[in-house]
């Protein structure tokens, strides 16, 4: 291998993919994109004993316990939902709400929601909060979870409908009503919904979390250190990002960043990104101060 290596950055169809997962002169892949060809993926390079780092699908969710800042919860709420029209692999697509406070969070998260309406526009446009989906086809996906929903149990509490005007523009949408483990709860899509959830506890509320197969991104909203404790320990999310009283989306460019289960695996960004492309040094030196170079 020569002393300068090649990183390759690449947007292809799949029979490209399919190609250069197989290759043996591709030492590590790192792939972005769907569960479903993320495994095809992963098996091609598994198979010649490559190396992957996979960042697939985020079913992501922020869990409001008892104790939340309610004020601070909104704000990360509407930021992490309707961000980038939902488009995000670390959009909010989940919200579990201590029944304490469901009411009151769903009627203010609704008004929020409202203001959003007046500024769906030109993402280049400085009064745009919600830009266009990107292609016709998730617009198609966004009236079929929709609907899907629907049949399935749920209410549309704010939004749903597809926009009468150019482009591929969406209302911004909640949905209520819906059981933890509905089968459109699970199922990610790539567009501003939400589907909001009653929990009981904080306990609850943390295995309607980790039940989903998807584990990148997850929040809980809390004043109670207890609640914190348990959220980030062993019995907590199972998610590769977890987060105290912050939104799910975005990432910190000296953090490590990816997900666990159906997510794929594998980090990017931070110390543990360099370590997936590094094979050997030049030196080593031992404990006595004895170097061979």
């Amino acid at each position: 291998m020569s002393e300068i290596g090649t990183i390759v950055l690449s947007t292809i169809q799949c029979q490209q993919n399919e190609h250069l997962s197989n290759d043996v002169h591709v030492p590590l892949v790192s792939f972005t994109g769907s569960c479903s060809v993320g495994q095809i993926v992963a098996q091609n390079v598994q198979r010649r004993f490559g190396k992957t780092i996979l960042e697939l699908g985020g079913n992501n969710c922020i869990i409001v316990d008892e104790s939340a800042d309610v004020t601070l919860a909104l704000g990360a709420i509407l930021f992490s939902c309707v961000g980038t029209a939902g488009q995000r692999c670390t959009t909010t697509r989940r919200l579990i709400i201590h029944e304490a406070l469901y009411d009151v969070v769903v009627d203010k998260l609704k008004k929020a929601y409202d203001a959003v309406l007046q500024r769906i526009g030109h993402p280049l446009d400085e009064n745009t909060l919600l830009g266009p989906l990107h292609t016709k086809q998730a617009v198609e996906n966004y009236k079929n979870a929709v609907k899907l929903a629907v049949d399935q149990g749920g209410r549309v509490a704010f939004g749903g409908k597809v926009l009468e005007r150019p482009g591929y523009f969406v209302e911004p949408t909640i949905i209520v009503d819906l059981e933890h483990d509905s089968p459109i709860v699970h199922q990610e899509t790539f567009a501003p919904i939400l589907y909001v959830l009653k929990a009981k506890n904080l306990g609850d509320a943390i295995k309607w979390n980790n039940e989903v197969k998807q584990g990148l991104s997850s929040s809980l909203f809390t004043q109670s250190m207890e609640g914190m404790f348990k959220w980030m320990g062993p019995k907590g999310s199972d998610c590769g990002i977890v987060n105290v009283n912050i939104p799910t989306s975005g990432a910190e460019i000296g953090g490590a960043f990816g997900g666990e289960k159906y997510t794929g695996g594998g980090r990017e960004s931070g110390s543990d990104s360099w370590k997936h492309t590094v094979n050997f040094g030049k030196s080593m030196p031992l404990a006595q101060g004895i170097k061979f170079e």
